[in-house]
């Protein structure tokens, strides 16, 4: 069986790999090298940040494939481009750390102003500022799924007031709200983080009606997807409504964007899973997955099944 994974040469596939199962023949690929066996390989493995790049060198040529492996958790992106009759993995799981640092991150750099100082540094004089802080805050985390409880993990030695957690359905252990709850929520969070993945049913979930409800100088800590949150909104609040985005609506935003020097505005550039964290993890699930290639059983975090 053939397989496509995006290394620099066989001898680093083999030493982050460990190895991998007999029956499986191996091919590295990606950044301008296409293999010469595009006519045999059935799974297919893309680096991260680059899916639809490396995708586009060869998505007419492999008539054999019948997977592709992500090393996004988001696979929106890349819906549209692999055939329908091809299945999808995504990573999850394994940006879950880096992600979920740097959405506590964010949140503690908006509330103590840590971005001011960073800025105010350059000119070598500091205002201190009467800061807020993580401590006695109520968090909402929106997308209670492999993200959003690495949140709540990391927030556990902040002293936070409370955590209530909210996915699209409602579950008991631990209790979580469903998303339709949220008009009743946002109004009793100070801080509200996103970790939800885009799509046509979550564009605009953080819009201007459930701004108005939120209480003042609410954070929006967003590390999902940029369409979770009405861009034009949250500059229709002027400031009484924070944001700490890693991610933005559009992306990147124009040069002449109102958001690009708000003071209420607290950003990073869709970096949460680009940390040294990705490899050896991601390097994990290959092998995981090539072992179930090799065994012939379900692969793991399918997201969409070959039709």
């Amino acid at each position: 069986m053939r397989v496509w994974l995006p290394y620099q040469s066989l001898a680093e596939a083999e030493a982050r790999l460990g190895g991998w199962p007999a029956g499986i023949e191996v091919d590295v690929w990606g950044q301008g090298r296409v293999p010469s066996s595009a006519d045999e390989v059935v799974y297919l493995a893309v680096p991260n940040y680059a899916a639809v790049p490396v995708w586009d060198q060869i998505e007419a040529a492999v008539p054999r494939l019948r997977w592709v492996q992500l090393g996004s958790a988001g696979f929106e992106h890349m819906l549209d481009r692999v055939p329908a009759e091809v299945g999808l993995c995504n990573a999850a799981g394994v940006h879950d750390a880096g992600t979920a640092e740097l959405a506590v991150g964010l949140a503690l750099a908006a509330l103590r102003g840590i971005d001011k100082y960073a800025v105010d540094r350059l000119s070598q004089s500091f205002a201190p500022i009467y800061s807020d802080s993580l401590a006695d805050k109520r968090v909402l985390i929106v997308g209670y799924g492999h993200i959003g409880s690495a949140i709540e993990r990391r927030l556990a030695g902040f002293e936070v007031a409370s955590v209530t957690r909210v996915a699209r359905h409602a579950r008991i252990d631990p209790p979580v709200h469903a998303a339709d709850d949220l008009p009743a929520l946002v109004g009793r969070a100070d801080v509200i983080f996103l970790a939800v993945p885009g799509s046509a049913e979550t564009e605009a979930l953080i819009g201007a009606e459930l701004m108005a409800l939120m209480p003042d100088n609410a954070l929006i800590v967003n590390v999902g997807r940029g369409v979770l949150v009405d861009t034009n909104a949250l500059v229709g609040q002027a400031g009484r409504i924070r944001a700490a985005l890693d991610v933005t609506e559009p992306e990147p935003l124009p040069p002449d964007h109102p958001l690009w020097t708000a003071d209420y505005v607290t950003w990073t550039p869709h970096i949460g899973g680009f940390t040294r964290a990705f490899e050896p993890r991601y390097d994990a699930l290959l092998h995981a997955q090539l072992a179930r290639l090799a065994n012939d059983e379900p692969l793991l975090n399918v997201v969409r099944s070959p039709a």
